[in-house]
């Protein structure tokens, strides 16, 4: 289809004016007068991306939440730049505009990034260049689900989940009849800006919501005095939502715009010449419908069914010229059963629903236009005894992959999970899961043939490659006390037939035309980790709110043959100071990043680094 016939008119209001008029008017707006959270309140915040809707604390498998301060204070440009503080969790960049989540050493495919529940149905699994679409600015609370999460979200999630937490479809009446929240950004380092308007209204039958978001930001400066060429990133979101609430349930629809381009720095053209580079532009378009029914039958606790459809395309300009487009129609439906107590076991059964339409156009359409249709049945129960939690799940899932001018795959991956929380006293816990989960190949993987100039290498994929299969074990070790809070764990991933990206060494093409082979393989994998998170709270006085975090976090990922696994992150360590006083609250951070010279064939050693930030707010 043409691209101008599937674009819509940009968005002209200025976000940043609207914003400020609220920030001024704020005092007259009922308003979440208190976004200080301390370690206690956040592993109290109900977890939606589970079924059961547990706490933090009362899930066997690892999981953090970001809320309150702490996500304001950690909000960024990219998503992954937003929840790469939490330990297991870093950021695959590719320039300023890029930000997918790694989750323990594993990203692309294996990490499923949700909006409210439902995939973002985005192209950013294709290609390291390609972001997520979906605006972490937005987010009331978003959760990082770490380790195989096959049970609750299907295959696409054997890696994790980053589930962000929107609140465009409310699901109980809201506190106040009418409250909002703005907020400015401005970054020196690239001239940048950034300004987030939201307004929520109602009352005990009706809610409505408003979101949007504005971002400019230049190409970013070099401590030399220069400037990265190519890395500016502009952003346009806006929201709407609208629920019918009551004691029966809720059911709510919400319809959203994401628009975001961004420039490829590795690709930054000739700027004396005038030239532009290489830059990427994502227009989406969303709708959601998502509904609950408390106790609707006998036996039945509570049912929820969401159905969101998405149209997202993307271009890639090289320079003023188009140069690929990706365009992708994807539906997914979802629907949630929780039963009541049987026999002390509580728990869940759903099904879920995924078709897509993925199409790959222009000369360097690197991947054939692929029909895509998944289903999957899953089951979570829990049961408690004294001082023992269990955790059992199951899920099975039939994928098939269709593409133009080739066979049809199609893959019957399974899951199986069991978990256990111990309590050992009022302040320690040991936390057990054992997992087997199975994931089918995605489409470029399997269909890849052609060059990518976005990331300068020509990609193959093999359409005969198998389910991949990882059988993990992690045992964890929590301890709570009014001062003190600290988890640490330890985790074994062993993977058969582990799908990867190798660099061949071979070469397509001459002189400037020419691009390294990068061939889709499979091979079997261990990645085994270590996580360590403790927060103090070292004074509550007339001084203010003082806490200190530590965290640490290692993962080595090596093949059956003896080599790395490549685009591994390296071993991070670090500290953070935090302080919070009658609306004022400031942190200082420093983050050690390891040098990585475990690299894989024909990749090159990163040196080690430092990360120093400081931040201040103040919040009326």
């Amino acid at each position: 289809m043409p691209v101008a016939s599937r674009r819509i008119v940009r968005l002209r209001f200025s976000l940043l004016t609207l914003a400020l008029h609220l920030a001024i008017a704020a005092p007259v707006l009922a308003s979440d007068t208190d976004r200080h959270l301390d370690k206690t309140k956040l592993d109290a915040i109900v977890v939606t991306s589970t079924p059961l809707r547990g706490t933090a604390e009362q899930m066997s498998e690892p999981v953090s939440v970001l809320a309150g301060e702490e996500l304001d204070d950690r909000r960024s440009a990219t998503l992954g730049e937003t929840v790469s503080a939490l330990p297991g969790v870093q950021s695959s960049n590719f320039g300023a505009g890029v930000g997918r989540p790694i989750i323990r050493g594993l990203d692309g495919a294996r990490v499923a990034v949700l909006s409210g529940g439902l995939s973002t149905q985005d192209v950013s699994t294709v290609s390291q260049d390609h972001a997520p679409a979906i605006e972490a600015f937005l987010a009331d609370q978003i959760e990082v689900l770490k380790g195989p999460a096959t049970l609750l979200y299907g295959q696409g999630a054997i890696g994790g989940v980053v589930n962000v937490v929107d609140g465009r479809i409310a699901e109980v009446a809201p506190e106040q009849s009418l409250s909002g929240r703005a907020e400015l950004r401005f970054d020196d380092v690239n001239d940048g800006h950034t300004g987030m308007l939201r307004l929520d209204g109602g009352n005990e039958r009706f809610a409505l919501h408003f979101d949007a978001v504005q971002r400019r930001n230049d190409d970013y400066d070099l401590p030399d005095g220069g400037q990265q060429a190519n890395s500016f990133l502009e952003t346009n979101t806006v929201g709407l939502g609208a629920s019918v609430l009551g004691d029966w349930g809720f059911l709510g629809l919400a319809i959203s715009r994401y628009q975001d381009k961004y420039g490829n720095p590795g690709e930054p053209g000739d700027v004396e010449a005038g030239e532009a580079g290489v830059s990427l532009d994502i227009d989406q378009d969303r709708v959601e419908l998502k509904g609950g029914l408390a106790e609707p039958f006998s036996g039945v606790s509570y049912l929820r069914y969401s159905v969101a459809n998405t149209d997202y395309q993307h271009i890639e300009f090289e320079g003023d010229e188009i140069g690929t487009q990706f365009v992708k129609d994807a539906s997914e439906a979802r629907i949630e059963l929780t039963h009541a107590e049987i026999g002390g076991w509580l728990g869940a059964v759903g099904v879920q629903f995924n078709r897509s339409e993925f199409e790959a156009i222009g000369e360097e359409a690197f991947v054939p236009r692929t029909k895509s249709r998944s289903s999957g049945l899953f089951v979570v129960e829990q049961y408690q005894w004294d001082q023992l939690q269990f955790d059992l799940g199951a899920r099975v899932d039939r994928v098939s992959s269709d593409p133009d001018g080739g066979p049809e795959r199609s893959f019957s991956p399974y899951s199986v999970s069991a978990g256990a929380i111990w309590s050992l006293s009022e302040t320690w816990e040991v936390v057990a899961n054992l997992d087997h989960a199975q994931r089918a190949p995605a489409e470029e993987e399997l269909f890849a043939d052609g060059p990518h100039v976005a990331t300068a290498a020509y990609e193959i994929g093999d359409p005969n490659l198998t389910e991949e299969a990882a059988k993990q074990l992690e045992i964890g070790l929590h301890f709570h006390s009014s001062r003190f809070d600290a988890k640490v764990s330890a985790y074994h991933n062993r993977f058969d037939d582990f799908i990867y990206l190798v660099d061949t060494g071979l070469i397509d093409g001459e002189g400037d035309e020419a691009l390294p082979i990068r061939q889709w393989t499979q091979n079997d994998a261990r990645f085994r980790g270590f996580e360590a998170e403790g927060t103090w709270q070292l004074a509550d006085n007339d001084s203010g709110n003082w806490s200190l975090r530590l965290f640490g976090d290692t993962v080595r990922a090596t093949l059956k043959n003896g080599g790395n696994v490549p685009r591994i992150v390296p071993a991070r360590l670090g500290s953070e100071l935090r302080w919070f006083r009658n609306g004022w609250r400031a942190n200082l951070a420093v983050v050690r990043s390891a040098e990585q010279d475990d690299v894989a064939v024909n990749e090159t050693s990163t040196d080690g680094y430092t990360m120093v930030n400081f931040g201040g707010a103040y919040h009326w």
